[in-house]
């Protein structure tokens, strides 16, 4: 699964980075979005993999917070993204004669930006939830599997939902892998 989630989001990436038919808004938040998946995943699972061989689950308190700080930074930030992503949707559908004017660099940036620094969100609430909870009313098992959903599936998942339907990320991706050679 962090094999999986690695390289979806890095092939999501750079397939947008590299074509330049999708420097658009949309493409521009799903490139950030992955790369924010990738550095999600990064924070937590290599040690619990470590963990997980050595049979041994111990953290520095300072690596312990370290760890918890950019753990929710970057799963607020994911949270954000996905917001700025549907707020995007929203202008194109509702109001598709002022998208270009709403959605031009600027503002994108902006959102962007926004999103990278704004710490409120359901991730946030979910994770103190897990670890903040008392085992007297969670069982290790829950909270391990509620741990699994939100560290491994969703960063795991967003690259093939927001853009395997799309037939312009499966073209770019298509010559990223070199499996086409574009026109």
């Amino acid at each position: 699964m962090y094999l999986v989630t690695i390289l979806g989001n890095l092939l999501i990436f750079l397939a947008v980075s590299s074509d330049s038919h999708l420097h658009m808004p949309i493409y521009f938040f799903l490139a950030n979005l992955s790369f924010v998946d990738i550095c999600f995943t990064f924070t937590t699972i290599p040690k619990m993999l470590v963990n997980i061989e050595t049979q041994k689950k111990v953290i520095p308190y300072g690596s312990c917070i370290m760890q918890m700080f950019f753990f929710i930074l970057l799963a607020t930030l994911d949270n954000f993204l996905l917001t700025v992503m549907a707020y995007d949707r929203f202008v194109a559908i509702c109001h598709p004669l002022h998208y270009m004017a709403t959605m031009s660099p600027q503002p994108c940036g902006l959102l962007v930006l926004v999103s990278w620094i704004m710490i409120v969100s359901l991730f946030y609430c979910t994770s103190l939830g897990v670890y903040l909870s008392s085992a007297a009313t969670q069982s290790s098992h829950s909270s391990a599997v509620a741990t699994v959903m939100y560290t491994m599936v969703t960063p795991m998942l967003n690259p093939f939902i927001y853009s395997l339907r799309n037939k312009d990320i499966k073209e770019a991706l298509n010559v990223v892998m070199g499996l086409y050679d574009p026109p």
